[in-house]
């Protein structure tokens, strides 16, 4: 019999590799992305299969423990982990099938962006995925699923075909058009972790792609009129482009590069063509490096993705604009930056371009509910040492009401506990319909946390 260290706790019953806070790999096995988010769980349980999933949830629910999904460990809030909680982690979990003749792609629970990367471009293939290599796709699914592909392939969860789950019962669960429909749609919109642990998904494949263009703009020591151009530019050329290109915008404040801008860019076409589609932004600044290369679809995902550290300490959210911002919101965004935190070395507004693709699909097929939207509007801070955690979370929240005075709703794969009325900012009109499928799914609150359903 194995008991957790200091509590009469028996752990059998529980299969997979089991971590608890006696064991060596506790530390590292408790660490999120985000160095900032500081927890301690009780039991962490790497699950191998589906059946060291249901163990664990029967185990928890026996021992009235509470239970949080955890993957590639990117939750903002860091609600994928928590203090005297069993962690059900599917990282090991990382399978992913292909059937060219049928055009679908599946993946288990932990396969990560990177992985599934590299797996579609051996064979040809892009994918709607995002950015990050580490974040897992399924949870990045779950939440609707941006990325630089969506105006030309839409969001991660408009390809999606079928959804296995694991309830609270410790029931397999099918979910797809025909067999429980409501929960299929459920899935794809409302966030990682509400209705149990998914095991997999099956996704459309999109049409082969060879290259791709990389855009990288970068300007430095700009001027309040320069970042004003540019963000008025940003919004007229987002809803004017074609489908194959997408960007994100970044105004920034540095201690490194001090203010500055950073247009990243995506686009399905040769390095010519994209010349003409960033004219109109090439032609505001003054001090600037700008590269356009064409190359294979995942170098430029490699690229994309290498941008990102191992980790960071950081605080941020993002919400949806449906209306052009005017010059004075503006203003008021780029006030927000011109001082950082107490020890924060990067402080930063940044668009995530919608449009396109991602408009396409209907609120009848999935939860996700602001495909309507122009752009997500981002707001973060990040520093190095967590004596600073407390001077940068109190920067964000002061300026948070500001961001959500001038937005329609929250990205929910960007939360944040400061989030007023969380559920209609998440899911606007859909929050009564998803609460009605999550008391059926989960009648007993198994997968509750801090902004659930």
């Amino acid at each position: 019999m194995k008991t957790i260290k200091g509590t009469e706790m028996d752990l059998t019953g529980l299969t997979g590799h089991v971590v608890t806070r006696a064991d060596e790999a506790y530390e590292a096995g408790r660490m999120m992305w985000n160095r900032a988010i500081e927890k301690y769980p009780l039991v962490i349980c790497y699950c191998k299969n589906e059946e060291d999933i249901r163990n664990s949830i029967l185990w928890g629910r026996k021992h009235e423990m509470p239970v949080r999904i955890r993957s590639g460990r990117h939750h903002y809030d860091g609600y994928s982990t928590g203090n005297d909680v069993l962690i059900i982690d599917v990282s090991e979990m990382n399978t992913m099938e292909i059937d060219e003749e049928a055009g679908t792609i599946t993946i288990d629970g932990g396969v990560r962006n990177r992985e599934l990367y590299e797996f579609l471009a051996e064979r040809g293939y892009p994918f709607p995925g995002g950015t990050c290599p580490a974040v897992g796709a399924v949870g990045y699914t779950l939440g609707g699923g941006w990325g630089y592909s969506g105006r030309l392939l839409g969001l991660g969860c408009d390809a999606v075909e079928e959804i296995r789950m694991i309830n609270a019962e410790g029931e397999l669960i099918v979910a797809n058009k025909i067999e429980n429909k409501e929960l299929f749609w459920a899935l794809k919109g409302s966030g990682g972790g509400q209705f149990g642990v998914v095991t997999s998904i099956r996704f459309t494949l999109p049409p082969k792609q060879k290259e791709a263009t990389l855009i990288r703009v970068e300007y430095r020591e700009v001027e309040r009129e320069e970042q004003i151009k540019m963000f008025a530019c940003y919004q007229e050329i987002i809803q004017t482009a074609c489908d194959e290109v997408n960007f994100k915008l970044s105004i920034y404040h540095s201690k490194e590069k001090g203010r500055g801008m950073l247009l990243l860019g995506a686009y399905y076409g040769n390095a010519q063509e994209a010349h003409q589609i960033i004219a109109p932004f090439i032609q505001l600044g003054h001090q600037m490096e700008v590269s356009v290369k064409t190359m294979s679809v995942i170098e430029m995902n490699r690229w994309l993705q290498d941008a990102h550290p191992e980790y960071e300490n950081y605080k941020s959210s993002g919400r949806f604009v449906n209306e052009e911002l005017t010059t004075e919101q503006i203003h008021m965004l780029l006030d927000s930056i011109e001082e950082r935190a107490n020890g924060s070395i990067y402080a930063a507004i940044s668009c995530y371009g919608m449009g396109g693709q991602m408009r396409m699909g209907s609120h009848q097929d999935a939860s996700f509910y602001y495909r309507d939207s122009l752009y997500i509007l981002g707001c973060q801070t990040v520093w190095e040492d967590n004596q600073y955690s407390k001077e940068n979370r109190e920067w964000f929240k002061e300026r948070f009401p500001q961001i959500e005075e001038m937005t329609a709703g929250s990205f929910v794969n960007f939360p944040a506990g400061e989030i007023r009325d969380y559920k209609n900012a998440y899911y606007g009109e859909h929050q009564d319909k998803l609460a009605q499928i999550k008391r059926v799914y989960d009648p007993y609150g198994v997968f509750n946390f801090e902004q659930s359903l």
